[in-house]
């Protein structure tokens, strides 16, 4: 019997959070590093274009003590 794909993410998906970022990290660890280098260049345009917004004044940052205190609060911590 093979196993999908869609198998093996309900399974991931029901460790605990400690275990399923480890597996996280070994998937991305076990990616084409070919294919690294195309997300890495993804990954930097959108970081500038991201950096772009906050200069041009089309998003307003917020401090990282509030922005954390934002998520403690969703996530009820």
């Amino acid at each position: 019997m093979q196993i999908t794909v869609e198998q093996i993410a309900e399974e991931a998906l029901a460790l605990p959070s400690e275990a399923r970022a480890l597996l996280a990290d070994r998937l991305v660890e076990s990616l084409d590093p070919a294919e690294d280098g195309y997300i890495r260049q993804l990954w930097l345009k959108e970081a500038q274009r991201r950096i772009d917004e906050v200069r041009n004044g089309s998003v307003a940052t917020i401090p990282g003590e509030i922005a954390f205190a934002q998520v403690r609060s969703a996530i009820g911590r």
